[in-house]
């Protein structure tokens, strides 16, 4: 199953996700459209209703923990709800820009890769990423962000490039003009 957006807050609501947590998740949503939309309309084949719900329901896993384990936690609770394993796994990959690895082994997560790598992971990783709180913010906001905790800045870059590849533009003007 594939949440359409009241599914998505039925969800959100069965599990506690408070006002704040789906406020940011529509507007991730309303960001993770516009990209969504752009690239179909160039061509470019994307799941727009698969990366909407990954979008809605990416921050799920925070009504059970606030740490960057949230978005495996959350995939694991829409795998217990019947979830499309498409939506499943954009939630699994959405935190930072992506956990390698060797990277989950030493945050003692599950075994697994949580670098997004489908075009539908990507869209909705970068949009989070173009959102704090329920603001559009620009990424560069992010990338000190990334840099003041240490985090790898190269992959966040990395993630934009590829989106702005397969948009033939900079993404940003695009989100900025409909939000």
């Amino acid at each position: 199953m594939i949440p359409d957006e009241r599914q998505a807050l039925s969800l959100h609501e069965r599990y506690g996700s408070s006002e704040r947590i789906v406020k940011h998740c529509r507007t991730v949503a309303r960001v993770s459209l516009i990209i969504s939309d752009a690239l179909a309309a160039r061509g470019k084949a994307i799941d727009g209703r698969a990366t909407m719900a990954g979008a809605l329901l990416h921050d799920i896993g925070r009504t059970r923990t606030q740490t960057i384990e949230h978005g495996y936690v959350g995939a694991s609770l829409l795998e217990q709800e019947g979830v499309d394993g498409i939506v499943v796994e954009i939630v699994r990959r959405h935190v930072g820009a992506g956990i390698s690895r060797e990277e989950a082994e030493a945050l003692g997560f599950p075994e697994g890769d949580y670098i997004p790598r489908t075009l539908e992971q990507k869209v909705m990783c970068f949009s989070d990423k173009m959102v704090s709180s329920d603001v559009v913010r620009p990424f560069e906001e992010e990338v000190k962000r990334f840099q003041r905790k240490g985090h790898d800045v190269d992959r966040l870059r990395g993630l934009k490039e590829e989106i702005q590849q397969a948009l033939g533009e900079d993404p940003e003007p695009l989100i900025f003009s409909t939000t």
